[in-house]
């Protein structure tokens, strides 16, 4: 696996390394030892897949709080999405900056996020599916959001007038 940081320190680009012939191909998407050497999380306590319809879909910005925080391993498998991740750590030089990474399952490409991050992300076609790792069991009672257009964040979606679940809609701009 070939490992890229970003400019968010501990949140990765992770690309595979197929191996392939006549019959198809062939490649590692995890690696406790290879996770390791990068300093990230070897832990999956939980496996989980989001199937989303339509495009112009956004899923989040989530995140988990008191002791239940969350490495996640992204990939979309079906589809094509724009996957956002906003550093909320308070002492970390890049609080409140964001990156994206398109992930689609033609590339492979996953993004790697750690605790102390918000996530979501934006459907750009239609039946997409994302399979992500995570760390930490889901903790509802833990669950914390922001607003998808929170002007502090300034995330530039792309989309003016996304489709979003009542909770992902309700949420607030940044609070700590």
């Amino acid at each position: 696996m070939i490992f890229t940081e970003t400019k968010l320190a501990g949140a990765y680009v992770v690309d595979i390394e197929p191996r392939g012939d006549d019959r198809g191909m062939f490649a590692r998407v995890f690696c406790k030892d290879e996770f390791a050497e990068h300093g990230l999380t070897t832990e999956i306590a939980q496996s989980n897949l989001s199937v989303t319809a339509d495009v112009g879909t956004i899923r989040g910005l989530h995140r988990q709080v008191d002791g239940a925080e969350e490495d996640k391993l992204i990939r979309c498998v079906r589809g094509r999405i724009l996957d956002v991740f906003v550093d909320v750590r308070p002492d970390s030089p890049t609080f409140l900056q964001h990156e994206k990474v398109e992930l689609d399952a033609e590339s492979k490409r996953m993004a790697y996020v750690p605790k102390g991050f918000a996530h979501g992300f934006l459907t750009l076609t239609g039946d997409c599916e994302v399979f992500y790792h995570v760390s930490h069991p889901y903790a509802p009672d833990r669950e914390r959001g922001i607003r998808w257009n929170d002007p502090l964040l300034g995330i530039d979606w792309g989309i003016e007038d996304p489709i979003l679940s009542p909770k992902d809609a309700g949420y607030p701009d940044w609070t700590p």
